[in-house]
């Protein structure tokens, strides 16, 4: 368990994730009133915990000094 919540998010792609979160929780409270807008709470998480649980089922990372046996795009490849 501890290894599917392993860091597997860059630094940016983290900062990415927060600030989309946070704009899509936004429209919560300014925009037309539909249940699409709690989909912000996926991104946000995820940003902050620094895991994306989609990428460890594919093998995805983007942090590569979070896991040193990614290739240069960041694909993890089974050992």
């Amino acid at each position: 368990m501890r290894d599917f919540f392993a860091k597997n998010e860059h630094p940016i792609d983290r900062a990415i994730r927060v600030v989309l979160g946070v704009a899509l929780l936004s429209l919560v409270f300014v925009g037309p009133k539909t249940p699409w807008k709690w989909i912000g709470l996926v991104p946000l998480v995820t940003g902050l915990a620094g895991t994306c649980p989609l990428y460890r089922l594919l093998g995805i990372s983007t942090c590569r000094h979070c896991e040193g046996d990614g290739d240069a795009r960041g694909v993890r490849h089974p050992a």
